[in-house]
């Protein structure tokens, strides 16, 4: 069982940026793809990026393509995803995942485990 804890929301105006980790442990965090993705309310959740187990790919939703970027340290067992010029449509609570056959993929169901989710509010 790997557990995944999300940090680093909070409330930030339109414009503003905000970096997220997720800190892994209870398995090989190195073993795995990591994705990130959010949920507004009353809106399903949505694909926000993915990247492999050595960093060296990375998937982005075109929504959040050159304003957000995914990245980890295998060295610490955390992945993290900096948003820049934020916008108030990018309010979600924000999830990160953990896929143990490595796929970058966009498709939430192919991610094994989940973190409980932190709150992004991007709002005057």
């Amino acid at each position: 069982q790997m557990q995944l804890v999300e940090s680093g929301g909070g409330l930030v105006q339109p414009g503003g940026s905000l970096r997220l980790s997720c800190a892994a442990s209870g398995r090989t965090f190195s073993s795995y793809a990591m994705g990130w993705f959010r949920q507004a309310p009353g809106k399903e959740r949505e694909f926000v990026g993915a990247i492999s187990k050595s960093g060296g790919r990375t998937n982005y939703a075109d929504s959040v393509k050159d304003r957000f970027t995914i990245s980890r340290d295998n060295a610490k067992n955390t992945v993290y995803l900096q948003m820049n010029s934020l916008k108030p449509e990018d309010t979600a609570v924000y999830y990160c995942a953990a896929d143990t056959l490595n796929r970058v993929s966009s498709s939430w169901g192919r991610f094994d485990y989940w973190g409980q989710g932190t709150q992004v509010t991007v709002s005057l």
